[in-house]
């Protein structure tokens, strides 16, 4: 009964029968005659299935002469089987308890975080304490310009600002004296040809 399309894990599933009905040794050459004839698993297929199974530690091997033997017991199979319920039951165990002792911190967590009204009350405040916070944060930074720090900064910033203008004041006048003695202008023409108003003077 010859089936087309089997799928890698049913090849191996067939395979796996071959050793457990006949608790036999095989080469792969002997596999390469039975596998298409009673399990439809192609000859150019057994050699990579049988290789996956003994990479898997379900199908024994050894190499004996020149040849290469294969087997595997169903005794085997149900100890490999039993091992690896054991483990899995182990670790269904142990995530087990992390499950309950995450539930006990969960719980511990929530007391005295109950839905209560004297904890909704709370909130309530902490909530208008919050909202007050930023408030008078505003108010501060609103009436910063009267901290006497900002305003002994702003004085000696503006004390610069006062030296590098006269200094500035200073120059021009030095330019127009020297404008005056050199080319002869009067001073109202430097004014006009250069922008320089009237009132142009020093800063008290």
């Amino acid at each position: 009964s010859k089936k087309k399309g089997l799928s890698f894990e049913e090849k191996r599933v067939r395979m796996m029968e071959i050793f457990f009905e006949t608790k036999d040794v095989f080469q792969l050459k002997d596999i390469e005659k039975i596998a298409p004839k009673e399990k439809g698993i192609t000859s150019m297929s057994v050699k990579e299935i049988l290789q996956s199974l003994v990479d898997d530690g379900m199908v024994d091997t050894d190499r004996i002469g020149t040849s290469n033997y294969f087997w595997a017991f169903p005794s085997k199979a149900l100890h490999a089987r039993k091992r690896k319920l054991e483990e899995l039951e182990s670790q269904f165990t142990e995530s087990s308890q992390k499950k309950e002792a995450l539930q006990k911190s969960i719980e511990k967590a929530k007391i005295g975080r109950e839905d209560t009204a004297e904890r909704a009350a709370l909130m309530e405040e902490l909530a208008a304490l919050r909202q007050k916070k930023e408030r008078l944060k505003a108010e501060i930074d609103k009436y910063r310009e009267c901290d006497p720090d900002v305003v002994e900064e702003m004085r000696q910033t503006n004390k610069v600002a006062k030296e590098a203008v006269n200094r500035w004041t200073d120059n021009i006048f030095s330019i127009k004296s020297w404008a005056k003695r050199k080319f002869g202008f009067e001073e109202n023409r430097i004014d006009k040809s250069f922008g320089i108003p009237e009132d142009f003077d020093y800063v008290d």
